[in-house]
């Protein structure tokens, strides 16, 4: 089972009124709020940030308390362990979740930030600066981490935030929401800068999607489902985010032991998050050398092999291997499933890839240094690794502090959004009573 926004519940007709204006209320509000960031100045957003994670770690029971009220909700009703997984808050991640929030805090504000900056012949001195959007739109499911990430990446961007968490984590996202609310107004901040509308349900969602001159971005994150249900319906501005059918090419040159650990890392670690590997390719050449091992840890791990014909011939006894078909190699499994491939060169991988990526992760694992800089380049996607796992596609991971989801789209932001992709650009001009001739 899935969550999403099916064509019907996001076709304008069917919002009321009433719906409709009371999103754009919050978003209204959410608006006046993103002013009072404005002058802000770092340490007051700074102090803000560390009296959220405070807040969130001194809420903890509570928060886990209505946390397994919607995973109750969520078993009953079939979600999937990968949606499951999403949905768990547990002591040691809110631990993980207060700790962003700090690293959040110690990061460079980029807000008036000179992008560019230089001096015209006829003396006009010009910058290029960060602004905040103003209000950042959410649309997401199954995350309540994701409330907090968001809260703390707009509130240090500069922007208030309205989230649409979703049913799956109405409970845990009613309370974090009040929480981060609370911690905000203790620290002489609006409560508006975080708002949700989950109240609002599926009608909600829309009238936020339609909420242009109110909300300057939208963000959809999850399935592929809702993601293009709102890249279609929206007319605010959106940042896609995307799947992630993450593959890992083992090369014919690849350290054994380092590809089995990159493997591993990739497919076991935390099975329902869009970098999890979904797809191994593996050189002919080593393919015997190292698929047996390889495909036995897989085994032990309890992950279910969907393998190509070589694939099936190396499968050694205990481990549970199906053919693999098209809907294999097209698949975001977020579960213990992982296609396999054996391929007779660089070439058939790279093409494998370009016709099944969905431009996420992709990783290859050599010590051929010829074979690394074609992949790099040649390999359109929005993370690149070379012998490193593909759960380092993650903004904590990569210095970026927490993130609002990972783009694959080519226009403003790509990758991990952090900070400085929720921020736009203003040109500042001086002059000294200049006229254009």
């Amino acid at each position: 089972m899935t969550l999403s926004l099916d064509a019907a519940a996001v076709a304008p007709a069917g919002r009321t009124g009433d719906v409709d204006a009371q999103v754009r209320e919050i978003a209204r509000r959410a608006k006046t709020a993103s002013r009072a960031l404005a002058t802000a100045t770092r340490s007051t957003k700074d102090a803000a940030l560390h009296a959220m994670a405070d807040a969130v770690l001194a809420a903890t029971d509570e928060i886990l308390a209505a946390n397994e009220l919607d995973l109750a909700a969520g078993r009953a009703a079939g979600l999937s362990a990968g949606l499951l997984d999403r949905l768990t808050l547990t002591a040691p991640r809110l631990s993980g979740i207060a700790d962003a929030l700090r690293e959040l805090a110690g990061l460079p504000d980029p807000v008036g930030e000179v992008v560019r900056g230089s001096t015209l012949p006829n003396g006009l001195r010009l910058r290029q600066v960060r602004v905040p959007m103003g209000v950042v739109g959410m649309i997401y499911e199954a995350r309540p981490n994701v409330t907090v990430d968001a809260a703390g990446l707009a509130l240090k961007s500069g922007n208030a935030v309205v989230l649409r968490g979703g049913g799956a984590a109405a409970h845990s996202n009613q309370v974090i929401v009040r929480v981060l609310g609370e911690a905000l107004e203790a620290q002489g901040l609006p409560a508006d800068l975080v708002q949700s509308i989950d109240r609002y349900g599926r009608e909600g969602a829309v009238a936020l999607m339609h909420a242009r001159g109110l909300v300057d971005v939208l963000v959809p994150r999850g399935g592929a489902d809702l993601i293009a249900t709102v890249v279609r319906e929206a007319s605010v501005p959106v940042i896609e985010t995307g799947v992630g059918n993450c593959h890992l090419y083992v090369d014919a040159t690849a350290d054994p032991q380092a590809a089995t650990a990159i493997l591993l890392n990739g497919k076991t670690q935390r099975v329902g998050v869009c970098n999890a590997l979904e797809t191994l390719l593996v050189h002919t050449d080593a393919a015997a050398a190292f698929l047996r091992s390889a495909l036995a840890a897989l085994g032990h791990a309890g992950v279910t092999v969907h393998g190509d014909e070589r694939t099936l011939a190396l499968v050694p006894d205990g481990v549970t291997a199906v053919p693999a078909t098209d809907v294999d190699w097209a698949t975001e499994y977020l579960s213990l499933d992982i296609a396999v491939r054996v391929v007779d060169s660089l070439d058939e991988a790279l093409e494998h890839i370009r016709t099944w990526s969905t431009g996420h992760t992709e990783v290859i694992c050599t010590r051929d240094l010829a074979a690394s800089e074609r992949f790099v380049a040649e390999v359109d996607s929005a993370a690149v690794m070379v012998n490193a796992s593909s759960r380092f596609t993650d903004g904590g991971q990569l210095g970026l502090g927490a993130e609002i989801g990972i783009s694959t789209q080519k226009l403003h932001a790509r990758g991990p959004m952090g900070l400085a992709e929720l921020t736009t650009t203003k040109w500042v001009v001086h002059g000294d009573g200049h006229v254009r001739p």
